[in-house]
């Protein structure tokens, strides 16, 4: 179904939002919003798709946070989809098994919601600029 075909939903209906079967609901997507609103779990989440797969002390170190703040934020990510824990078969050099990547919904939402509204506004502001 093209774009401008699509029911355009009123501000009191919003089933026509997501295809009939969507994989994820409503629901799913707002608690996968709520989560990075928070600026530490944004943080992780944008470090993780800049940088790629870190173990948990990794994560500390680059972020600088502590292990219960950042494994309390990576539980939140990991609930709602947006960050995903692999095991390795064999350790690393330094004997670590588990690291933590984004997920593609979690690089989908930066891309394509708060990073592409930066993008606007540094655009915004170049055009008001020059």
């Amino acid at each position: 179904m093209a774009e401008s075909e699509r029911a355009s939903p009123d501000a009191d209906d919003l089933e026509g939002l997501l295809p009939e079967h969507s994989l994820l609901s409503l629901d799913e997507y707002l608690d996968m919003q709520r989560a990075i609103g928070n600026e530490t779990r944004f943080r992780i989440l944008h470090f993780l798709t800049e940088k790629g797969a870190h173990s948990a002390k990794e994560l500390e170190q680059g972020l600088d946070l502590p292990s219960n703040t950042l494994h309390y934020h990576l539980d939140a990510l990991i609930d709602v989809g947006l960050v995903e824990n692999r095991k390795r078969k064999q350790p690393d050099t330094e004997g670590l098994y588990s690291y933590y990547q984004a997920t593609s919904l979690g690089e989908g939402i930066l891309e394509h919601g708060v990073r592409e509204l930066m993008r606007e506004e540094w655009d915004l502001l170049d055009a008001y600029s020059d």
